[in-house]
């Protein structure tokens, strides 16, 4: 706090990445070898993610839509397929099937776990459907057991380091996506990762991402430009190395804010044996425009949950989707970051608990 600046002036921000010296550190290495892509940073990045979710291969990429964009081609969703997205969730997830030729299938969602209703899923599969995107929302690992007889592409954006059942996300399907963006408990800026156990499937994303070559001079498929720099690398190794210790400041916040609004707002849960990844503290509550704008008001930054897709033009043909509709209604994001303080904690139950108590 500068010097003349009250509790109530500062403003609380919605998210701000667990980064400082060792990170610039590390950069500072990368600028001076003079490699800032293709070099050393990216295999050691890609092992710390392998570790991290439990599989064989994990393969570095320029954004967690990048991820899902290869891992659908690589599983080869194209033209006349179908996928079951579900129909809360970031636009990403169902914009990738497009761009491969796909359909995507919306599947309605769990209004309290605000993750794809499984039974829902299995109504929605077709002899067309080719695979199912499993959405681990702001964290909430899916029930993906539950998920229809196909390959199942996890949409681990916000769950790196969450668990089902004792095993890690990003580990459960037959490929995962990671995505490093601010937002997220590891960042690179932008970037994110693919993860399997597949062997096949991890060289399909590795030609594909460095425009389908195997070599230079041999490429014998088309691909994309879609590698991450040593440079950004270099940002998200440090974090990777103390994941444990950001999961765990993590949950001491989701505890601290639970003690301040349990009985005004619906919680995040989590179903038992699960370990949250925490990237996002969502609450839900009737209202929600009322206390978002109360809140920033108040100079705390706060946001929507994420998006009901059917409500966005290249999705109207699809729905109704009443879980979808309900989360996207009454959703609200609060700040979540490892430097706010009980203070801030307590201006934003301040705010949340007049607007509810009117």
């Amino acid at each position: 706090m500068v010097p003349g600046e009250t509790a109530v002036d500062r403003l609380i921000r919605l998210a701000r990445p667990d980064v400082g010296a060792e990170e610039a550190a590390a950069v500072a290495e990368v600028l001076e070898s003079g490699q800032l892509t293709m070099g050393p940073k990216v295999a050691e990045l890609e092992g710390e993610l392998a570790r991290a979710c439990g599989v064989e291969h994990a393969l570095a990429v320029s954004s967690g839509t990048a991820a899902l964009h290869l891992a659908l081609l690589a599983l080869g969703i194209g033209e006349g397929d179908e996928v079951l997205v579900p129909a809360y969730t970031f636009p990403a997830t169902a914009n990738t099937v497009l761009f491969c030729g796909a359909r995507p299938v919306l599947v309605d969602v769990d209004p309290e776990t605000f993750n794809v209703d499984p039974e829902a899923a299995r109504a929605a599969a077709t002899p067309r459907t080719k695979a199912v995107i499993a959405v681990h929302l702001f964290g909430r690992p899916a029930r993906i057991e539950e998920l229809p007889d196909v390959p199942v592409l996890e949409d681990a954006a916000g769950a790196l380091g969450a668990r089902r059942r004792g095993r890690p996300c990003g580990g459960l399907g037959t490929v995962g996506c990671l995505s490093f963006h601010p937002r997220k408990i590891v960042t690179t800026g932008e970037g994110g990762a693919v993860t399997t156990n597949d062997a096949e499937l991890a060289d399909r994303v590795r030609r594909l991402r460095n425009h389908g070559w195997v070599e230079l001079g041999t490429m014998p498929m088309p691909g994309l430009n879609y590698r991450l720099a040593d440079i950004l690398c270099a940002v998200g190794i440090p974090q990777l190395r103390r994941l444990d210790e950001l999961l765990e400041a993590r949950a001491r916040l989701a505890a601290s804010y639970a003690e301040r609004l349990r009985g005004l707002v619906e919680l995040p849960t989590v179903d038992q044996g699960d370990a949250h990844g925490w990237q996002a503290y969502v609450v839900a509550l009737d209202r929600r425009d009322e206390e978002l704008a109360a809140l920033r008001a108040a100079g705390i930054e706060a946001q929507i949950g994420t998006f009901a897709l059917h409500r966005l033009d290249p999705y109207r043909d699809q729905g109704p989707f009443p879980g979808a509709e309900a989360a996207a209604d009454r959703a609200l994001a609060l700040p979540f970051h490892s430097r706010l303080t009980e203070s801030d904690l307590d201006r934003v139950a301040e705010v949340l608990t007049k607007v509810v108590s009117n």
